[in-house]
């Protein structure tokens, strides 16, 4: 178990953000943070309760995800005050995955606006798998929600740029600023997915045919593999997280990444789409806007107050990590998150 102020960027922590977005420790009791021994406690209960468990398979159809270790697991919390707290194999790298459809949203919607998400992309959840081709023929928005692989190809897609190097250049920043550090692909994920990738490409070539697609469909494929392919921790994870929480400052920079008032609409996304055709049970369970991926990363926002993120390779049948699921679930039973934004002790 590690805990203590989080760090990123050259140069360490540093503040920022606001008093709206920030408790003072001795105020913790009057917003509702837990203090740093129920932090340590939560993480310490989930990883020991559930590090045994061997529920789920990887990605087999990606074979670069298919040989990680299952036995990985890690846990991190970050706080919008800054302060981390983290266990296990918490700082082990691993494919984002689609919890990068998270981040490129962000980026679209600061650019382009709320408006243009909607009417160029969609924002209703499918209750079909993240790849499905049906969902595109069935459904008059076609490419869906950012969420899936259709609308989050629609996304990049959207990003502007003169150039695809323009475009990921945006994509990326936007992920090294919601980190607070310098990420980068995974070579070898991105040669893999690059080479087993036909199904995606299908669906990119689907969504052009329907004018649904906003750029040429190879670049648009490229853009979508890479940016899935960049290597993350939980830690990372639970930073870029805590961006949201904190209402798009980082609480590591100070730098806000995403406009406060476009956090709810993502927070939105991720609560009605966030684990794919599993969303609504998550959300039962739980109460908290999430996302997954399928390199068996999590991440969960508990708005104003802290990300969790997990990290453990075996996936259930919609492609959600079985361990990270549990995890997360149990850390915010026993924190109390305030879930759905309700009073506490409603």
């Amino acid at each position: 178990m590690r805990s203590g102020r989080a760090s990123g960027a050259p140069g360490g922590a540093a503040s920022g953000g606001g008093c709206q977005t920030r408790c003072a420790a001795a105020d913790r009791a009057r917003c509702g943070m837990p203090s740093s021994g129920e932090f340590d406690a939560a993480l310490k209960g989930a990883y020991e309760k559930y590090r045994d468990l061997t529920e789920g398979r990887n990605a087999d159809y990606i074979p670069s995800l298919a040989t990680v270790d299952p036995k990985l697991f890690g846990i991190a919390v970050v706080t919008v005050n800054g302060d981390a707290y983290e266990i296990g194999d918490a700082r082990h790298p691993f494919a984002v995955e689609s919890i990068s459809k998270v981040f490129t949203l962000c980026r679209v919607i600061q650019d382009l606006g709320a408006r243009a998400v909607e009417e160029k992309i969609g924002v209703n959840a499918t209750g079909l798998p993240f790849n499905s081709v049906m969902a595109v023929e069935l459904l008059q928005a076609r490419s869906v929600n950012p969420f899936v692989n259709a609308g989050a190809m629609a996304a990049v897609s959207l990003v502007p740029g003169k150039s695809a190097a323009d475009r990921w250049g945006r994509i990326i920043g936007t992920l090294n600023d919601f980190a607070g550090s310098r990420l980068s692909v995974d070579e070898v994920v991105y040669r893999c997915e690059s080479q087993t990738n036909l199904h995606n490409r299908a669906i990119a070539l689907l969504l052009k045919s329907y004018g649904r697609l906003y750029a040429d469909p190879d670049e648009a494929l490229d853009l979508y593999t890479r940016q899935c392919s960049v290597a993350v921790t939980a830690r990372d994870l639970a930073v870029m997280g805590a961006t949201l929480a904190a209402g798009g400052v980082n609480p590591i920079t100070g730098r806000r990444v995403v406009d406060s008032r476009h956090v709810p609409k993502v927070l939105a996304m991720m609560i009605t789409s966030g684990l794919y055709e599993n969303s609504g049970l998550w959300l039962y369970r739980t109460g908290l806007p999430a996302k997954s991926g399928v390199g068996g990363g999590i991440l969960a926002v508990v708005a104003g107050k802290y990300a969790v993120a997990a990290f453990s390779p075996p996936l259930d049948g919609a492609g959600n990590s079985v361990r990270g699921q549990k995890a997360v679930q149990f850390i915010a039973e026993t924190l109390g998150a305030n879930r759905m934004g309700l009073p506490a002790g409603w």
